[in-house]
């Protein structure tokens, strides 16, 4: 009898540059010990440098592509990337209600590493609303962490990282995972976050380049680690090994950013 492996499930758009997307996902989950399993949520025209277009695919296509898979096997665990759309989110919100014991990890993509936009107000208000209460965790950047936790009530323009997390775990997600990429520090920090506020938090060498894609490649190590039963903060110290050493020997392939 062949040997199997957990079987990941990735939401995600292409990206023919191959350092995220879905091509980052797939690479990342196999080398992981995972069986990759691909739902293409949009069709972008980038490259190394940034996105310059993405075009949705139709919801039903979406949700027929992870039909057919999920109907054929036993998914260990989901990670969402770039989305596309609206509809595209409540299609997939909805599948994943059918499989709550599954864990679920969503990037929240909000804009490129260029700061190309690839999601307006009324996709976050749908992320609030339908994704992140089904969510395991929760990996956004301190930028995303600040437009996802944005009271429009409130006064307060630049709540804390840690304010962030309480208000995006309020969204109903089991964890929140904050990355410092963009912070201005010497480390990299990224905290993980619970309803009992900080369960770790990991400083790194800040890496001289600049890098297209390690957000993807997080969130799916972070997700292959999970299809494996690893316990959630063992899983995000493991994966953040992982990406560390992904990029630190990265290589730039382009004019543009480096890749993991």
């Amino acid at each position: 009898m062949s040997e199997s492996f957990p079987l990941v499930m990735s939401f995600a758009a292409t990206d023919p540059s191959g350092g995220a997307g879905l091509q980052a996902d797939v690479l990342t989950i196999a080398s992981m010990g995972c069986h990759p399993l691909s739902v293409v949520t949009a069709i972008t025209v980038q490259d190394t440098s940034g996105v310059d277009d993405v075009l949705a695919i139709d919801a039903e296509w979406v949700a027929d592509q992870a039909r057919a898979i999920l109907e054929d096997v036993p998914v260990a665990a989901f990670k969402i990337g770039l989305l596309g759309s609206v509809d595209n989110i409540a299609a997939i919100a909805s599948i994943l209600a059918d499989y709550p014991d599954i864990p679920l990890v969503l990037d929240p993509i909000l804009s490129s590493g260029r700061g190309d936009e690839l999601a307006d107000d009324d996709m976050l208000d749908a992320m609030r609303e339908l994704l992140i209460p089904q969510c395991t965790l929760v990996t956004p950047n301190s930028i995303e962490a600040r437009r996802l936790a944005l009271n429009e009530d409130d006064e307060e323009d630049d709540p804390t990282l840690e304010e962030c997390a309480k208000r995006i775990l309020a969204m109903g997600c089991e964890y929140v995972l904050i990355t410092g990429t963009h912070e201005q520090t010497l480390k990299v920090t990224n905290t993980l976050y619970s309803e009992r506020g900080v369960v770790r938090a990991d400083s790194w060498e800040r890496l001289p380049g600049i890098y297209h894609g390690s957000g993807c490649t997080l969130a799916s190590a972070i997700a292959a680690l999970l299809a494996q039963d690893v316990d959630l903060p063992e899983a995000v110290k493991e994966a953040q090994e992982y990406t560390w050493q992904a990029l630190n020997t990265g290589f730039r392939p382009g004019m543009g950013q480096h890749i993991p």
